[in-house]
């Protein structure tokens, strides 16, 4: 079971950019080809920007083309709660920490091996914590 952290609008609001908070807490989208993470390829463990969750490990990032940061598996799956999103005319497959509830991006079963799935994440919602490796 992973340890819930609930706060007020208002506190998201007071520690979070506008933009971190229009992404991850109204579920918004940044443009693509814009967000600090899509073309990064430096190594370390994506954590959510809301509540620091480990979320994703370079070692799974790839260049989907997007213009979004991708990732074929999240570091446990118990980090990444999905939902089904019917926003906007379509039926999407939503992701979000399941820490603090943040909405992350969306889900889709058109990534590489070995499991299929692209997580499609916008890079608002994530912070890169470096490792040591290079």
């Amino acid at each position: 079971m992973v340890e819930k952290i609930t706060k007020t609008e208002e506190e998201w609001q007071e520690q979070l950019s506008p933009e971190q908070y229009y992404i991850t807490r109204q579920a918004g989208t940044e443009a693509p080809f814009t967000g600090k993470y899509w073309k990064t390829k430096d190594k370390g463990t994506y954590t959510c920007s809301c509540c620091g969750a480990p979320l994703f490990s370079s070692e799974t990032k790839f260049d989907s083309g997007t213009g979004w940061p991708s990732f074929y598996q999240a570091l446990d799956p118990k980090a990444v709660d999905e939902h089904t999103d019917r926003t906007h005319g379509m039926i999407r497959t939503e992701a979000r920490c399941a820490r603090c509830n943040a909405h992350l991006g969306h889900v889709f079963p058109d990534g590489p091996a070995p499991t299929g799935m692209r997580y499609c994440m916008n890079s608002a919602s994530l912070d890169l914590k470096p490792s040591d490796k290079k």
